[in-house]
């Protein structure tokens, strides 16, 4: 089949564009260097005990921290962060909160059909409840319950759509955002709120601490033991002792043996403007201000700020072999040249806008794109991990599980077969480098080729492995 060039490669700009956009750009989370983030807690310098133990100061954790002392506010409670709170994944994504816990339903129905209905009721919950919480807690995460507007670029990703509603026309999609690329649209007002990254973090930090939580950064956990009736943690500094303990590191290696090969860390790179006047903001339209995706393969995903800036993200997933997580995999010129060579694609009327902030970050991916769960060490440690980018509300429902499979109690929650069973590892290197690599090139091919996947995608999305960067 003939390469056909993508939507964003028939409408380039200029190079010369592209070059001045990114000139004045400062490598900075601009989530964490808004929010002020900085260590807030002190380093574990003596040995302690615990009811539960946490490690790791992401949603997760945070989370898991907030909700173990609702359930219980006489639990002693104390979290290890091996930097600061919300510095990796957590206080760097796009800040979509989906309502989603399967990442999306395509997937979720592909993979626990049986189940879905359940699924998608107990995430809807779940943003729900996350929302009140929001609430209840004061928490000032820039909050918004806009949704989201998926749009096709591309003739055949027109039919994609079929299904979900409202459907929008190219007239009604650009009355929504106006991009000359739009031929479609579907609107989901309800499943996805939109949050500060960084602020969500820290606010629960607050809360956790408020609770009584006990919180150490620069903790880093390099081992874990069965003691007798509980369960060591070492740190280079001192050990905690705990009842229960958590592990809640996600994109960094497992502190258990069995879960090494479960996930591997990807890269995703993301831009963000300075803030839009007025008048570049009523070239654009946006004003109901929901999330953005397209549908391709490799897709974008793009949103505005409380002060009107755009940010945009996706496109590349980039995979570095040996499952490491290392800072100079953030620095990626090509990506963000290609990135801000689509944005003027998808808004040529905002040529004379610039680009503040460059960054990226690891996401946590496992073969079945949705978190895994399990216990260890004599069901005293739970695990979850495997989020593939949709963990900002998954994280709460997450957290909940861990604390109903520590409690041993049976739940609603701990009967999924979402949570009991686990997917296919990835496999050891160089395997997982070539067998990622070969999927991204031909995840690439295919939009290239309106969306007509190969025989080798195929044959991925018939073991149940098919790749979604």
């Amino acid at each position: 089949m003939t390469r056909h060039q993508t939507a964003y490669e028939r409408n380039a700009p200029d190079p010369r564009l592209v070059e001045r956009s990114l000139a004045a750009t400062k490598r900075s989370v601009y989530w964490l260097e808004e929010a002020g983030a900085t260590s807030r807690y002190p380093r574990v310098t003596a040995a302690s005990s615990a009811d539960l133990a946490i490690v790791g100061g992401g949603y997760l954790g945070l989370w898991t921290a907030v909700l173990a002392k609702r359930r219980d506010p006489g639990r002693r409670v104390v979290l290890l962060e091996a930097q600061t709170v919300g510095w990796a994944a957590s206080g760097r994504n796009g800040g979509f909160c989906e309502a989603s816990i399967t990442h999306g339903a395509q997937n979720g129905r592909t993979r626990w059909p049986e189940e879905f209905d359940t699924l998608q009721r107990l995430g809807a919950e779940n943003l729900d409840a996350f929302e009140q919480d929001v609430r209840d807690l004061s928490i000032d995460c820039h909050w918004e319950r806009t949704g989201t507007m998926a749009v096709a670029v591309e003739d055949h990703q027109v039919e994609w759509l079929e299904g979900d509603a409202p459907r929008l026309d190219r007239t009604a999609v650009r009355a929504e955002i106006d991009s000359p690329l739009f031929l479609a649209g579907a609107l989901h007002p309800d499943g996805c709120a939109l949050v500060h990254p960084a602020r969500l973090a820290l606010e629960l930090a607050r809360v956790a601490a408020d609770l009584g939580v006990e919180l150490h950064e620069h903790s880093a956990v390099t081992g874990v033991r069965s003691a007798g009736g509980s369960v060591e943690l070492r740190t280079d500094r001192a050990t905690v002792e705990a009842d229960r303990v958590v592990l809640a590191t996600n994109a960094f290696p497992s502190l258990l043996r069995r879960n090494r090969l479960m996930t591997v860390p990807v890269y995703d790179y993301v831009l963000m403007t300075e803030p839009l006047s007025d008048e570049q903001m009523a070239s654009i339209g946006w004003s109901n201000r929901q999330g953005l995706t397209d549908l391709a393969n490799q897709f974008h995903y793009s949103r505005l700020t409380k002060d009107n800036r755009i940010l945009y993200g996706g496109y590349d997933a980039v995979y570095h072999a040996g499952r490491k997580v290392r800072e100079q995999y953030e620095e990626r010129p090509e990506t963000y040249a290609t990135l801000a060579s689509h944005f003027f694609a998808t808004f040529p009327q905002l040529e004379d806008v610039r680009f503040s902030h460059r960054w990226a970050g690891a996401i946590d991916t496992c073969t079945r794109f949705a978190a895994f769960y399990g216990l260890a060490h004599g069901d005293r440690v739970a695990h979850a991990a495997g989020f593939t980018g949709l963990g900002v509300g998954a994280t709460r429902f997450a957290a909940e599980v861990l604390l109903d499979l520590l409690s041993g109690e049976s739940t609603p929650r701990t009967k999924l077969e979402m949570v009991r069973k686990r997917p296919l590892p990835f496999p050891p290197e160089p395997f997982a480098s070539v067998g990622i690599n070969l999927t991204r090139r031909a995840l690439d091919r295919a939009d290239h080729r309106r969306g007509k996947r190969n025989a080798f995608l195929r044959a991925l999305d018939a073991a149940g492995l098919g790749f979604d960067s």
